[in-house]
């Protein structure tokens, strides 16, 4: 099980590692609007949105692919979480 301080500190270092260090950013607070700065941009999106479904175990629906899921550390945070705590439902 995930606990909220691993899954911000996983989304946290992926986001600086693969995102913002390529673009100069080294530093971001966890409300900061990652895409108004420049470090998150619709290709940075999906490359979360990869990084969430493989790290984490979730599918990402495509209505979900909204900003205002991905735009700081503290929504994809609740996003990831919001999806954590959700029962599997068996397909078929």
């Amino acid at each position: 099980m995930w606990s909220e301080a691993t899954v911000k500190e996983r989304i946290r270092e992926f986001v600086l590692k693969d995102l913002a260090y390529r673009k100069g950013v080294t530093s971001f607070a966890d409300d900061e609007s990652l895409i108004q700065e420049g470090v998150v941009d619709s290709l940075g999106i999906f490359r979360i949105i990869s990084f969430v479904e493989g790290s984490f175990g979730i599918r990402v629906r495509d209505e979900e692919i909204v900003a205002e899921n991905f735009q700081t550390i503290d929504d994809m945070e609740r996003f990831v979480l919001s999806h954590l705590e959700r029962p599997m439902r068996s397909v078929g």
